[in-house]
């Protein structure tokens, strides 16, 4: 606190970096959710899935997640941390990287800015051609899956496995990237291609989570098939989170880097 700084200005100035952080988290979390799931339910197959003439398929989707992460962690990453992802915010507290008493707020933001983005998506959809928002609906609103619902066909187990594993990964990349030793100003490029390659892996396997916010705001859309599994899709990220967590320093925090010739 500087010298001419009284508690009550202090108070102030907290609460507003606090709200600045959640403002920071809203966005992120609103611009990966509208951006990845509004090419998944617009551009995925255009102008129908009979005829994808110039639908920009699983690879445009997995594109569009990774974009909207970089072009996020760019713009507000220097003010929350950018992690728009509740299990990227607990893997970064476990990891020690933030505290404890800061993660239900970004929580709630991340929540709320993907749920903002999918109603608004919705709305949106409501104004297509006839039968275009029921067709989405019907089809899980680009909501996660397993079994039937999984694009693929793929199991519950097969689904944990996925889950936990990718969003462990994920996670490991980003406590990585955003470390000391890394080379500053290239984060949000690594952490987006990881996520690009995270979707290209998994979007047969699940339709891709690695994120409990964007599968709580699908599934709110999706219906109530899309409702009753995204459990796996909350529990399962959440896990990855923290085994990435707890493990990054044990892996990683005491390796030097390479001395230079």
């Amino acid at each position: 606190m500087a010298r001419d700084e009284s508690p009550a200005t202090a108070a102030t100035t907290h609460e507003s970096t606090r709200v600045g952080r959640w403002a920071a988290e809203v966005f992120g979390t609103f611009v990966l959710v509208f951006g990845g799931v509004g090419t998944a339910i617009f551009a995925a197959n255009f102008p129908d899935p009979d005829d994808n003439s110039l639908g920009v398929g699983f690879l445009g989707v997995a594109l569009a997640f990774g974009l909207t992460v970089v072009v996020a962690a760019y713009a507000v990453g220097n003010i929350s941390g950018g992690h728009f992802n509740p299990a990227v915010t607990l893997g970064a507290a476990m990891a020690g990287r933030m505290p404890w008493r800061d993660v239900p707020g970004y929580w709630i933001a991340q929540l709320a800015g993907g749920i903002l983005a999918t109603t608004l998506l919705c709305a949106i959809a409501a104004g297509g051609p006839n039968g275009f928002l029921s067709n989405a609906v019907d089809g899980g609103f680009a909501s996660n899956g397993f079994g039937e619902h999984s694009p693929g066909g793929f199991n519950l187990l097969s689904v944990i496995i996925a889950e936990v594993l990718l969003t462990a990964l994920f996670l490991y990349v980003i406590l990585g990237a955003t470390s000391e030793r890394s080379t500053p100003g290239f984060a949000p490029l690594a952490i987006g291609l990881s996520l690009t390659l995270i979707h290209l892996i998994s979007i047969p396997i699940d339709n891709t989570s690695v994120n409990p916010a964007r599968s709580i705001a699908t599934a709110l859309y999706g219906g109530p098939d899309a409702l009753a599994q995204v459990w796996v899709f909350i529990l399962a990220p959440l896990l990855g989170g923290l085994i990435a967590g707890a493990t990054y320093k044990m892996l990683f925090g005491r390796l030097q880097p390479a001395r230079t010739r």
